[in-house]
């Protein structure tokens, strides 16, 4: 069972969250995402597709972690706490 989240992981929950297409939303979406790996909620090479996509603020990392299948456990987070 997953805690309760703190007030710092709400903060950054809506940061990974953030819609594509806001203008440096691609960075603040890789800083929330070093955020979640540090604390062990997301993998290595889902963060890798962070960090490769926050120089493209339209593009929506959900999407390219489907495309290349990878990430299922951080897709089935987002899945279940919107985003």
């Amino acid at each position: 069972m997953e805690k309760e989240p703190d007030s710092e992981a709400l903060v950054q929950w809506e940061i990974i969250t953030l819609p594509p297409g806001i203008d440096w939303s691609g960075r603040a979406r890789y800083g929330a995402a070093m955020y979640f790996y540090g604390r062990g909620e997301m993998d290595a090479q889902t963060l890798e597709v962070y960090r490769y996509l926050a120089r493209l603020d339209s593009e929506d990392p959900a999407d390219v972690l489907r495309r290349y299948r990878i990430g299922a456990n951080w897709l089935e987070k987002l899945g279940r706490y919107g985003g």
